[in-house]
């Protein structure tokens, strides 16, 4: 059973996703672009589409379609009948139906990084940190000195450890933090 603050959270920690209201309801929008939103009976409402549709009816027998003009538009389920693994990935799908195709592709090589194929990051700062380096488009020694201590730290993923590994490589190349 989920809850609309774990929703929230999920909602808000993907990138440019702003909370509005809708009709006096919850809403989540990419760069103004809804794909999620809560009812009034606290139902969730994502904006999928073909597969991620499908499968989601198939998974979660407690959801609906909800059509459009006769044309699926999304899917609808009680937040209560949802577990926290499952809202994530629901959650996940529907922003990337809905996120610019740059924003998404940004975001999915992101995740498909992994330690030393990001540029010039290195591979002993860890995959958490270069998930999180790499997502926020930062691939170059020389654009982690154009960011200061607290900025790296504020990056989900990125810790004292790697913070340390990176000051230490910046150090030897004649560079620091800004």
């Amino acid at each position: 059973m989920t809850t609309l603050g774990q929703l929230r959270k999920t909602a808000l920690a993907l990138p440019e996703v702003e909370e509005t209201t809708l009709s006096g309801r919850v809403a989540f929008t990419v760069r103004g672009t809804g794909f999620a939103s809560v009812t009034k009976d606290l139902a969730v409402q994502l904006n999928l589409a073909g597969p991620d549709l499908d499968a989601a009816l198939a998974d979660l027998p407690g959801g609906e379609q909800i059509l459009r003009g006769g044309r699926p538009i999304g899917f609808r389920i009680p937040l209560a009948d949802l577990n926290g693994m499952a809202l994530n990935h629901l959650v996940r799908r529907a922003w990337f139906a809905r996120a610019p195709k740059r924003l998404a592709a940004t975001v999915a090589a992101a995740e498909a990084a992994t330690p030393g194929a990001g540029g010039q990051l290195p591979a002993s700062i860890g995959a958490p940190a270069t998930r999180a380096l790499v997502g926020a488009g930062i691939t170059t020694l020389a654009q982690v000195a154009e960011r200061s201590e607290p900025e790296l730290l504020a990056l989900h993923g990125v810790g004292p450890r790697a913070v340390r590994i990176l000051t230490d490589e910046l150090r030897r190349r004649g560079l620091s933090l800004g």
